[in-house]
C-alpha cells in the first residue's frame, strides 16, 4: 500500500481513483470496490467488524491493492499507517459548501431510497458515516459542515507534513506526481463523477441487485435495462424527496445530479433529422 486517502466521499475521489491508477500506483480500492459483487459480501462484513472496533486482516483486505480513497478507508487512516507504515496520506478537499450541497444530491440522496440486496451495504454507511461520522445530522448544514472540517484538522494534526499531501483535484497532476515522486503524464487530468456522470454509481447498484441475473443477455439490452430502472428509482427519489427535501439543497438539483443519459433500446435507432433545402 503506498497512498492512503483520507479524504471524504465527493471530493473527486473517483478523479483520483483513476490518476493514481493512470501513474501506476494501483489497483486503487474505492467504495465501488466495497459494492463489487463478487465480492461484496465479504467485504461489507470485513468494514463491519473494523467499523466495531474488532480485528481485521487489512493484508487480506487490501491484497492486490497498491492505493485506496474514499470511504470506508478513509475513515481508517490513522489504523492504516500502522500497518502500512512508508504510505503516505492523501487528503482530497474541496469548497466545504460546495462538498455539502454535493453529498446532498448524491450519497445522501441514494440513502434515503434503499432497493433490495443492499441492506448491509446500507446499514453498514449508517454506522461509520451518517451516525458515526455526522451523529445523524447531516441535514443540519453547518452540523456536517463542522464534522468534515474537523476530519480535515485531524488528518493534518496527525499525519507528519512530509507524508501528507492536502490536494484538491482541479491543482492537476503536479502536486500529485511530486508528492509520489511519479512522471506527469502528458494526458489531462481525470475528472469522474461529476454531475450527471454520477449515474455511472447507479449503474453498478443496479448490476449488484442483478448480478445473478444477466446470463443470457447481451450488453446492450442489459444496460438499457438499467437505464429504464434508474429512471423509475428517479422517480421514486424525487417523490420522497418533495415530501422530505434536504435543507438548502433544492430537489431539481438532485434529480438532474442523478438522471442517466438517454439511451435508445437494443435494436431501435433515432431517426435521422429530416432536412430540407430550398431551392
Amino acid at each position: 500500500m503506498k497512498i492512503i486517502g483520507a479524504g471524504y466521499p465527493r471530493t473527486g475521489t473517483m478523479s483520483l481513483k483513476k490518476a493514481i491508477e493512470q501513474i501506476g500506483l494501483g489497483p486503487c480500492y474505492h467504495m465501488r470496490e466495497v459494492l463489487a459483487g463478487h465480492h461484496q459480501h465479504d467485504h461489507v462484513q470485513l468494514w463491519s467488524r473494523a467499523a466495531h472496533g474488532e480485528a481485521v486482516n487489512w493484508h487480506a483486505l487490501f491484497s492486490g491493492y497498491g492505493a485506496t480513497v474514499d470511504l470506508p478507508a478513509a475513515l481508517f487512516y490513522r489504523q492504516l499507517l500502522d500497518v502500512y507504515p512508508d504510505a503516505r496520506i492523501l487528503l482530497s478537499v474541496r469548497d466545504e459548501r460546495s462538498w455539502y450541497r454535493s453529498v446532498a444530491r448524491t450519497i445522501y440522496a441514494l440513502r434515503r431510497v434503499r432497493s433490495a440486496g443492499m441492506e448491509d451495504f446500507a446499514r453498514l454507511l449508517d454506522d461509520l458515516f451518517w451516525h458515526g461520522v455526522m451523529n445523524g445530522r447531516f441535514e443540519d448544514q453547518d452540523h456536517a459542515i463542522g464534522r468534515y472540517r474537523e476530519h480535515v484538522e485531524a488528518v493534518r494534526a496527525y499525519v507528519p507534513a512530509d507524508r501528507l499531501l492536502v490536494f484538491d483535484v482541479r491543482e492537476g497532476w503536479a502536486p500529485l506526481c511530486a508528492f509520489v515522486g511519479a512522471d506527469v503524464p502528458r494526458t489531462p487530468f481525470p475528472h469522474a463523477n461529476e454531475g450527471g456522470e454520477f449515474a455511472q454509481y447507479l449503474d453498478l447498484k443496479w448490476s449488484v441487485e442483478d448480478w445473478t441475473t444477466t446470463d443470457g443477455m447481451d450488453e446492450s439490452e442489459y444496460r438499457w435495462r438499467l437505464r429504464a430502472r434508474m429512471a423509475a428509482f428517479e422517480q421514486r427519489l424525487l417523490d420522497d424527496l418533495a415530501a422530505r427535501p434536504v435543507p438548502g439543497v433544492p430537489v431539481v438539483e438532485t434529480a438532474r445530479s442523478l438522471r442517466p443519459r438517454r439511451h435508445s433500446p437494443p435494436g431501435r435507432h433515432r431517426r435521422p433529422r429530416r432536412t430540407t433545402s430550398r431551392t
